[in-house]
């Protein structure tokens, strides 16, 4: 199967296009910065008012957060976040991937494929869809697996196992490798458990980032790989092989921040910020295409026609086992971190 390509002056005016894919580093920065201000803002509620409420809201939110940061690595991956090369890397690495032990570059070399392929065969990210749709017990395990850790604990064995090499390698050469591959992880996590012990609450990194990153992220990132590709409905069309879901204040607090429900505008215009996609929306939903732009109203209605197997069809333990097994390596955990962006 081939997928159909549309190029940006099918819709969009030169000055249209010029205007949103233009890069502020400032906006990039201000994005980055937002993340990391509810994030200690959500620690700081939690030691002011500590009770099992706020701590739930603030797990819900940095969880979110690290989503988002997620986010914001994948647009620096596009060279979103700075139009200075080297600006829109260091923005990406440090303040987003390196947090939440992802890798911008090994990312990217994936993550291209992904849009040059999107939905076909050989598309990486297809395991992250073709499942569905599934059963709602099926979902219902997912979200148990997710929820509680499971999912999380699993793709960082598999990301931990990895960076270490082949168990024949000599001891020196394994710990080189692991410093290779998640040195910079694990140096930039240090500073934020010893940048919490300072502020006397050491406790925060295990409870509310730790936590949050095996526990709310996992699930809030199966429902973004979800609503991005799963029951579209036609995978050769550009306006119908991924989707853009309608979100509003809540889900953009606790399920899709930074613009990440626009994601039909993302894959016709990869090269745009995050931060310009509502505009490209509105365009695109003002012109002759908007009828066959494949959009939901919101993130429970994805999840209904991603759900709409009959329950009576559930077969337990046997719902694609390879794929759950590579995103362990794909998903948040390993060198392609965020995938299905």
């Amino acid at each position: 199967m081939t997928a159909l390509r549309m190029r940006a002056r099918d819709f969009l005016s030169e000055d249209q296009l010029i205007a949103v894919r233009q890069r502020v580093t400032w906006k990039g920065i201000a994005l980055i910065a937002h993340a990391w201000a509810l994030i200690l803002g959500s620690i700081a509620l939690v030691a002011w008012w500590p009770n099992p409420l706020t701590f739930l809201i603030a797990v819900g939110i940095i969880g979110s957060r690290q989503l988002g940061l997620a986010i914001l690595m994948h647009d620096g991956a596009h060279g979103c976040l700075s139009a200075d090369e080297k600006v829109n890397l260091t923005l990406s690495q440090w303040f987003c991937a390196y947090p939440i032990f992802a890798e911008t570059r090994a990312y990217r070399r994936y993550h291209l494929q992904h849009h040059a392929r999107t939905q076909q065969e050989d598309d990486p990210d297809l395991v992250l869809s073709a499942p569905f749709p599934i059963t709602g017990i099926s979902y219902r395990r997912k979200f148990v697996r997710d929820i509680t850790g499971q999912t999380g604990y699993q793709q960082r064995k598999a990301q931990f196992l990895n960076a270490l090499g082949p168990k024949e390698w000599p001891l020196a050469r394994r710990a080189a490798h692991f410093r290779e591959k998640l040195g910079p992880q694990f140096a930039v996590n240090a500073v934020l458990f010893a940048g919490f012990a300072a502020a006397g609450v050491w406790w925060a990194y295990p409870l509310l980032w730790l936590l949050p990153l095996l526990t709310w992220q996992m699930v809030i990132t199966r429902i973004r790989n979800i609503a991005e590709h799963a029951v579209v409905p036609d995978s050769s069309d550009p306006l119908r092989n991924t989707r853009t879901t309608r979100a509003n204040f809540l889900e953009r607090l606790f399920i899709a921040p930074y613009y990440v429900n626009y994601h039909l505008e993302h894959h016709l215009l990869f090269y745009v910020p995050c931060y310009n996609l509502p505009r490209v929306h509105r365009i695109l939903s003002e012109s002759r295409y908007a009828d066959r732009m494949e959009v939901q109203p919101n993130y429970a209605a994805v999840l209904r026609l991603a759900t709409a197997k009959p329950d009576h069809e559930d077969r337990p333990g046997k719902l694609v086992s390879g794929a759950r097994r590579a995103r362990a390596g794909k998903e948040v955990g390993g060198d392609q971190a965020a995938g299905g962006f």
